[in-house]
């Protein structure tokens, strides 16, 4: 009865080869799958995935790996409950019954702010420069803020936001919409907080991680996306990540980072403890005081910064980045408040259309080869490991700027070794070594997870997770200590 079952099931299982065309148009590469620019198949598939003869384009991730992965389940669970239009949208799940391989179906999104970015920074290079249009930036912008609104109304941290997890579509239905990629870091919280940090304490990107994640905040909360989204505002506005600095490879969950915070106070300055009083609570304050001098900062501030690239103090932009990017994280501005921002009030208003009906000059992602995979596993090209945060579809352009700006990853769960800029992304524009992209799942060996049908069924399969784990842990740790003591009573006799 069993086997008959199975067979059937088996048999009315959708293949994805049976729906999409996807050979030949692997878009992205990484540690976690590959990622394939993929068009139905005329005439197969529900109504849901466009009408007939229609040849619409998706973003089809295979994970690697097989089983079932809670990171992977984690993700999947919270794409079925988000629904909004900033936020990038599942289609569908596929397994496939002989291999144990899992795609995600995602809407394909054309381009990213990593290569957008990249765009204006190789014209600022070569001395024609093109910064990205101030109306442009403002759209970016509001998008951004509405899509994580979203996320933190549902009780949902991010904590990866990064120029390569935010993707913007191109022509289409939904041409110039961003959608905020990657909800593999993505977590549940609760008010009052719980402390996440035992079960992943370093998160988000170097460049983009807030300063209390530097210093070992317990209790971080959804100022730290605020902060990720203030430097890429900043970025947009340079065309240069803000807080760039040296990435080693970090093998560690120490979330202290002496470079990073070194980089940020260069462009900040120190804290002041009337600025910033809980500094003096942060698990790693002592740590900061014996590595740093208050007086080798005393010159150095954001209206500083940002005016060497020409962008004015008395300006809403300037104002409003200030307010992102305050130190104390009680006092940061939050998403909902930003949105009410003079700033998006101002001619240019924000549009839903970022290009502005202009026509994009940015370039579309090109196809991968197998050269690319060999370029992509030379030594220098690798950096550093880089936790369960994950960001797939990623373009391979992005090697040359990284190898001019040393960028890196860092952060829990998921050991994936990560290439070029720590913001890197998507698929390749341009030669170069190879990433996966904002389609982001989970760790290595994804699986599927029904949630149910309220983001109270996400929360209740995350707790559960939590509870085995915990499980487990005291689990290993009983049996280590039985280990000890009869080691101990085996050297008095």
């Amino acid at each position: 009865m069993d086997y008959e079952f199975k067979a059937k099931t088996a048999a009315e299982r959708v293949k994805v080869e049976d729906w999409f065309d996807y050979e030949g148009c692997k878009v992205g590469r990484g540690t976690y799958g590959h990622v394939y620019k993929a068009r139905r198949k005329e005439g197969v598939g529900p109504p849901t995935l466009g009408s007939r003869g229609e040849f619409k384009e998706y973003a089809l991730k295979q994970i690697e790996g097989t089983g079932l992965s809670m990171s992977a389940c984690r993700e999947i669970a919270l794409l079925r409950e988000l629904k909004h239009p900033n936020v990038i949208s599942l289609q569908r799940v596929f397994l496939s019954h002989n291999d144990r391989k899992v795609w995600l179906l995602f809407d394909y999104a054309e381009h990213d702010l990593w290569h957008i970015i990249k765009y204006h920074r190789a014209a600022k290079a070569s001395k024609k420069p093109v910064m990205v249009p101030k109306a442009m930036v403002k759209s970016l912008l509001y998008q951004i803020l509405d899509g994580i609104h979203y996320l933190h109304a549902n009780w949902v941290l991010h904590r990866d936001l990064k120029p390569a997890n935010i993707l913007v579509m191109g022509d289409g239905i939904e041409r110039g919409r961003v959608k905020i990629a990657d909800m593999g870091f993505a977590r549940l919280f609760n008010s009052p907080l719980k402390p996440l940090a035992d079960l992943d304490p370093v998160v988000v990107t170097f460049w983009y991680r807030a300063p209390e994640l530097l210093l070992g905040a317990r209790h971080y909360t959804k100022a730290i996306d605020i902060w990720a989204i203030g430097c890429i505002f900043a970025e947009l506005l340079t065309s240069e990540p803000i807080f760039h600095c040296r990435q080693e490879d970090i093998k560690t969950s120490n979330p202290y980072h002496h470079d990073q915070l070194d980089r940020i106070f260069n462009v900040m300055g120190f804290p002041q403890d009337k600025e910033w009083e809980d500094i003096r609570r942060m698990p790693e304050h002592n740590t900061l005081l014996k590595d740093f001098k208050r007086t080798n900062y005393q010159n150095c501030s954001l209206i500083k910064y940002m005016d060497r690239h020409k962008i004015k103090p008395e300006s809403k932009a300037f104002c409003l980045l200030q307010k992102l990017l305050l130190m104390d994280p009680t006092k940061r501005i939050t998403s909902e408040t930003s949105l009410q921002d003079p700033y998006f009030s101002e001619e240019p208003l924000p549009t839903k259309d970022v290009f502005s009906a202009c026509p994009i000059p940015y370039p579309k992602r090109e196809f991968l080869t197998d050269d690319d995979q060999v370029k992509e596993e030379k030594p220098e090209n690798k950096m550093q490991q880089r936790p369960p945060q994950q960001s797939q579809v990623h373009q391979q352009s992005q090697q040359q700027i990284h190898q001019q700006q040393n960028p890196g990853n860092g952060g829990p769960d998921a050991k994936r070794v990560r290439l070029n800029h720590p913001s890197e992304g998507h698929a390749n524009t341009g030669g170069g070594s190879t990433n996966s992209s904002g389609y982001n799942i989970g760790q290595s060996g994804g699986g599927v997870h029904s949630s149910g049908n309220s983001m109270h069924g996400v929360s209740m399969h995350y707790q559960q997770h939590q509870s085995q784990n915990q499980q487990q842990q005291q689990q290993q740790q009983q049996q280590q200590q039985q280990q000890r003591q009869q080691n101990n009573y085996g050297q008095r006799f």
